[in-house]
């Protein structure tokens, strides 16, 4: 009994030297991996903000930790462990996912270039970039109707961080050893999950106070040079600040398309397609010959995109041609127009 006792505590204590291995290893892990999925975060920084412009602005820092929170159910109670679960027992099905996720982005960014074009009608905050330090009147029905803007804008932030936090998650995994332990994994993406929300949304909440700093700044009444550059810095970061929003607000439209496009490509070369990405190799490759490494990258970048609008493009005109007509006639509603 004595020897099964001592064979256990050796056994223990190599689960626990392999434990402390993978701890020590964790933040080289941790920084590679977080690395590898820099260019979704950037994505996610970008795209983030456009739900906050014509948000009032006593409620941009409460809209923003709303997502924030969404953000961290998303990664650590859904996507960590399917993530895991799929790893394990179903690791063909995750390219798939991957690309229905990216997709959805394409719809959403494709969505939103209409709009932009003025093709379909706009959905989300009413109000303008410039005008959410204006008073508003009304109460009841009025609050009732912001109050249930806000949490539509919410949802729907929550709803595309969920897509690029898929990626994220999966770019992160895909960097981790396929033997390493189940736990270490865990750790990995849980600790990789915690630091990049924190990081993009701690940055998200800078760019859309600044506007508030600003002004802050342009009040100041400190006498001298000193308080006069402050005054001038606050003004001009009050007048830049709105026209910043809503180009980050483009940005982010075109970052989704590009997202979604390349996770489209990617995903058709690992289920044996080879040729869209082939050819978007072959005219980087060429652009990069021409006019040197910024210029591959850019038409690498619009390749993607216009995937990523072709693709969502389709979607949404299946979606209003096909699906909706069909969901009304089922339902015994008259067709949208």
């Amino acid at each position: 009994m004595s020897q099964g006792l001592l064979a256990l505590l050796d056994d223990v204590a190599l689960i626990a030297r392999q434990a402390a291995v993978s701890l020590d290893d964790l933040p080289t892990q941790v920084a590679k991996a977080s690395a590898k999925s820099a260019g979704v975060v950037i994505d996610d920084a970008a795209v983030t903000p456009r739900y906050v412009v014509g948000i009032a602005a006593q409620r941009e820092l409460p809209v923003v930790m709303r997502i924030a929170m969404g953000s961290i159910r998303n990664k650590l109670l859904v996507l960590l462990p399917v993530a895991l679960v799929l790893s394990v027992f179903l690791p063909q099905a995750i390219t798939p996912l991957l690309m229905l996720g990216g997709g959805f982005l394409g719809y959403e960014g494709a969505l939103k270039l209409l709009e932009m074009l003025g093709f379909v009608e706009p959905h989300g905050p009413a109000a303008a970039p410039g005008e959410k330090h204006a008073g508003s009147g009304g109460e009841g029905e009025a609050a009732a109707a912001v109050q249930a803007s806000e949490d539509a804008t919410v949802k729907g932030a929550i709803r595309t961080d969920l897509i690029l936090s898929a990626e994220i998650m999966a770019i992160s995994l895909a960097t981790l050893p396929v033997a390493a332990p189940l736990f270490n994994k865990a750790a990995v993406l849980a600790v990789i999950g915690l630091f990049l929300t924190g990081a993009v949304y701690g940055a998200v909440a800078i760019i859309v106070k600044a506007d508030d700093v600003g002004l802050a700044l342009a009040q100041n009444r400190r006498g001298g040079a000193a308080g006069a550059a402050l005054r001038a810095i606050g003004r001009g970061l009050v007048w830049v600040m709105p026209g910043f929003l809503q180009l980050l607000a483009t940005v982010g439209t075109f970052a989704m398309l590009w997202v979604g496009g390349e996770v489209i490509i990617h995903g058709l070369a690992a289920l044996g397609w080879h040729a869209p990405e082939e050819t978007v190799h072959d005219v980087s490759e060429a652009a990069d010959h021409l006019a040197g490494g910024i210029a591959g990258w850019a038409a690498k970048t619009v390749a993607g995109m216009i995937v990523g609008v072709g693709f969502g493009l389709v979607v949404f005109g299946l979606k209003n041609a096909v699906v909706l007509p069909v969901l009304n006639r089922l339902r015994g509603r008259p067709a949208a127009h």
